[in-house]
């Protein structure tokens, strides 16, 4: 095989292939329904034009028959008359017009049988497009039906897949939110641990530590004061433990005045062990 021919078998397989493709069956038997109706008009125009033909044949065989029924009777009246040479001449334009009318009665023969044959014709080929037009629909109405159940089907797999998309970003969504809330925990995290200073609140390493003796030394006094309160059943103030009053501290009610005091109160005292009243 040529180079050129391998090149033409090439370019008709890709011409059918796209034609294929952009080919509606529809339109394909449309225009397959409209060449055999214009088939079956030409036929019955042939037959038309038959019919016609016979009828001029038949016209012209009448008028013929006509002249020849005339020289007939003008052969008659002039052997009347005596005229036998007239007589003669009348019977053979008859003879003339007797072939005349025989060739023309073998043309009508033909001329019937053509029409006839196109007749049958015209019936069978009428009879096949109306068996093509029925089946034409059938075929038209199934492609329809396959294209729409086609066109459903492709809607219902984009749907489908703008679903699954859908889901996809759903489930992308959640493990962000889920990254992001776990940031947040680890963040909060580290900076309640001091790991990570607060930009807005700057605080060193140091004061940090020292804030971090001076809330567990607060702690262990007041834990100590409230064992104390414990002990001795007496309520125990909660400070830094420096004015506290002694646990054996006696305080000294005073004297309620007699009758001999004329009057006269006591000082009040209240002694304190190691310190003078």
């Amino acid at each position: 095989m040529g180079v050129f021919s391998r090149m033409s078998t090439i370019f008709q397989a890709k011409t059918n292939k796209v034609l294929n493709r952009v080919e509606d069956p529809r339109d394909t038997l449309d225009l397959s329904y409209e060449k055999q109706m214009e088939s079956l008009t030409k036929v019955r125009r042939s037959v038309a034009d038959v019919a016609t033909a016979r009828k001029r044949i038949e016209l012209q065989a009448a008028q013929l028959q006509k002249q020849a029924d005339k020289l007939q009777q003008q052969a008659k009246a002039a052997l009347s008359q005596g005229n036998e040479d007239l007589a003669r001449e009348a019977l053979a334009r008859r003879a003339a017009i007797g072939e005349q009318l025989a060739d023309l009665e073998t043309q009508h023969a033909q001329v019937t049988e053509q029409q006839e044959k196109l007749v049958e014709t015209s019936q069978r080929l009428q009879g096949q497009v109306e068996q093509f037009r029925t089946r034409k629909e059938t075929l038209k109405a199934s492609y329809t039906a396959a294209q729409a159940q086609t066109q459903v089907g492709e809607a219902i797999s984009g749907i489908s897949k703008s679903m699954g998309d859908a889901g996809g970003a759903m489930q992308r969504a959640q493990d962000k939110i889920a990254s992001m809330q776990a940031r947040a925990g680890a963040m909060d995290e580290l900076l309640a641990s001091g790991a990570l200073n607060d930009l807005d609140h700057p605080v060193d390493d140091i004061q940090a530590q020292l804030d971090k003796v001076s809330a567990g030394s607060q702690v262990d006094t007041e834990l100590a004061a409230l064992k104390a309160e414990l002990a001795t059943g007496a309520p125990a103030a909660l400070g830094d433990g420096e004015d506290e009053t002694p646990a054996d501290a006696e305080i000294v009610e005073p004297a309620v005045p007699s009758a001999e005091d004329h009057g006269t109160a006591p000082d009040a005292s209240v002694s304190t062990p190691g310190k003078e009243a």
